[in-house]
């Protein structure tokens, strides 16, 4: 499904439709999402529709820019450093792309998406929410519905460190895919309740392609790169 196309196509895959076709002389996008639906007609000579996984921080609506995933707990020991994998939400975009602009056309998901508050009632910020188990090598995923992230962690403090969540900043989050979606993200204990967060622009294996994100897509400038988490893990 995901890829570039240009005219009249049509992928389908389980519950998931996405096509363009000619509806009297009308180049008409067309998506049908578990029974949801959304169109457009496409004015174009040139352009392509891309289709690719995006930062999963975009529905049902522009909540918040940030991700949560909270694991099992794992206890690691003072300088210690290891490399597990995560699961992560999948959300797939659709954009429209000329010589001269790019656009976001639509974006969906399989299943509904969670929300919580990482941090007090007064200073936190709203996260969407994902669990996960955590795996000793890349798991089996559910293609369009989670994606596998590459975790590093890497415990810079004196102390012990019980690890059972992390956050991220969604501009940050660089994708690619082959047969399934993956991340690699990083996180680096400082202290008592305080770490760094990060994604890191390297496929998960050779050959992947990498998606074109969505603040990339709107123009939006990021500024600053990483999350510090003052707020446990």
């Amino acid at each position: 499904m995901f890829g570039r196309y240009r005219g009249t196509f049509r992928r389908e895959c389980g519950d998931i439709l996405v096509e363009a076709e000619s509806v009297e002389g009308l180049l008409t996008y067309r998506r049908r999402c578990e029974g949801k639906t959304f169109e457009r007609i496409l004015v174009s000579d040139t352009g392509e529709v891309i289709i690719n996984p995006v930062e999963p921080v975009n529905l049902p609506e522009e909540v918040t820019n940030y991700l949560q995933i909270e694991f099992s707990p794992m206890m690691i020991e003072p300088g210690a450093s290891r490399t597990v994998y995560l699961k992560f939400p999948v959300e797939i975009g659709v954009l429209v792309e000329s010589a001269k602009d790019i656009k976001v056309l639509d974006v969906f998901a399989l299943g509904t998406q969670k929300y919580t508050l990482y941090g007090s009632p007064t200073t936190g910020v709203i996260a969407r929410w994902y669990q996960s188990e955590v795996y000793p090598e890349i798991p089996q995923v559910e293609p369009f519905r989670e994606g596998v992230m590459e975790f590093s962690i890497h415990n810079a403090s004196h102390e012990w460190a019980e690890v059972s969540t992390a956050v991220f900043k969604g501009v940050d989050m660089k994708i690619y895919y082959d047969e399934f979606v993956a991340a690699s993200a990083m996180m680096k204990i400082l202290g008592q309740g305080l770490a760094e967060t990060d994604f890191i622009d390297a496929p998960l294996r050779p050959g992947m392609a990498k998606s074109i994100e969505l603040y990339t897509a709107r123009k939006i400038p990021v500024i600053g790169r990483g999350c510090l988490m003052e707020c446990g893990f």
